[in-house]
């Protein structure tokens, strides 16, 4: 036998889930609070250091700052967009980065040039794009159709790839690249840098993505209730194998932008960005539980995070006060945020 609510109480649930779906999309503070919270720092910080922070200069070394970490920042908020998480993503990037550094640096001709240059960046690049493809497949089989929990997969999978890294490389970088990739990260085109442009038009296009096409919301839907999701039809078994050969995908983009920044690549590098990735997601309004989350707030977190890091860099501050900082923000945001949830409810989420 099917039992239904009365009439009254469907409507009171139905008016108490609107509530808290509207909390959970507002995000942590909220896109407004977030930019608020940026103006407000950024006018600190040109109060204190008016002769450098408010400059051109310090706002194109944010913008060569951001884009790594914001393309690993949106290869982790896809997977906790759809109520999982990727902890290998550093790890992904970085065996991507050796793979395609060991093509252009070992395999090359140390003479190429014109087209045949462009032909090995090709390869390199396909070599690179493919091997995050295999492990963003991989990934989703264990987690959507062999059932392990995604924290498992993917730390099995970080600590298998770091491994290998390391292996091969005897714990050296690799470095000496083309011109031409160098450009992607050292190049300014009306003085905003190439890297940053890529991380934007990306940015945009994964958003474009999880809000406008049907595997997006399928992705959030996922997040928010795996079990009606499949109830209402929904193979999320595909759902979550596209979720992290996406979120792979973006580690390849990450890596390729990491070798031009660093014009290296190594297994320890951005090893410390692992945790900040999850930081900049749930400050920036990525539901940890997984349904809920606005790119645009990731992007704007992102920007702050990395003003608190150039002021206090100019500051001549260290850059751990800038890191404890940061975890400060996070927990001030989400205190507010529980007292605002007791004053609409009467109390604490659980």
């Amino acid at each position: 036998m099917v039992h239904s609510l009365p009439d009254d109480k469907r409507r009171t649930f139905a008016g108490d889930a609107d509530r808290l779906i509207g909390w959970m999309r507002r995000g942590t503070m909220g896109l407004g609070g977030l930019l608020g919270l940026l103006v407000m720092l950024v006018a600190f910080f040109s109060a204190v250091e008016p002769a450098t922070f408010p400059s051109g200069s310090t706002l194109q070394a944010i913008m060569f700052q951001v884009p790594e970490l914001g393309l690993l920042s949106l290869a982790m908020a896809v997977p906790l967009i759809s109520g999982g998480i990727n902890l290998a993503i550093i790890a992904t990037a970085n065996l991507s980065a050796l793979l395609m550094a060991w093509i252009l640096v070992a395999v090359m001709p140390p003479e190429a040039a014109g087209s045949e240059l462009a032909f090995w960046l090709l390869v390199a690049l396909g070599a690179g794009l493919i091997l995050c493809v295999g492990v963003g497949i991989i990934t989703g089989v264990l987690v959507a159709v062999v059932g392990v929990h995604p924290i498992l997969v993917t730390l099995g999978t970080m600590t298998l790839f770091h491994g290998i890294s390391i292996y091969f490389t005897r714990g050296r970088t690799l470095s000496g690249f083309p011109d031409p990739l160098i450009v992607v990260a050292n190049e300014i085109v009306l003085g905003i840098p190439i890297s940053f442009l890529l991380f934007s038009l990306v940015a945009v296009a994964v958003h474009v993505f999880l809000t406008r096409t049907a595997l997006g919301i399928r992705i959030h839907m996922t997040g928010s209730n795996p079990e009606a999701t499949r109830f209402s039809g929904v193979d999320t078994a595909s759902v979550l194998i596209a979720v992290y050969l996406l979120s792979s995908v973006l580690c390849w983009l990450a890596a390729v932008v990491m070798m031009a920044r660093f014009n290296a690549a190594g297994a320890d590098i951005a090893q410390s960005y692992l945790l900040i990735t999850v930081l900049a997601a749930i400050l920036g309004g990525i539901d940890p539980y997984g349904g809920f989350g606005r790119i645009a707030g990731l992007f704007v977190a992102l920007i702050t995070l990395q003003v608190i890091a150039s002021g206090f860099n100019i500051m001549g501050l260290s850059p751990h006060l800038a890191l404890a900082s940061w975890g400060g923000i996070l927990l001030l945001v989400v205190a507010i945020k529980l007292v605002n949830f007791d004053l609409l409810w009467g109390r604490r989420p659980e």
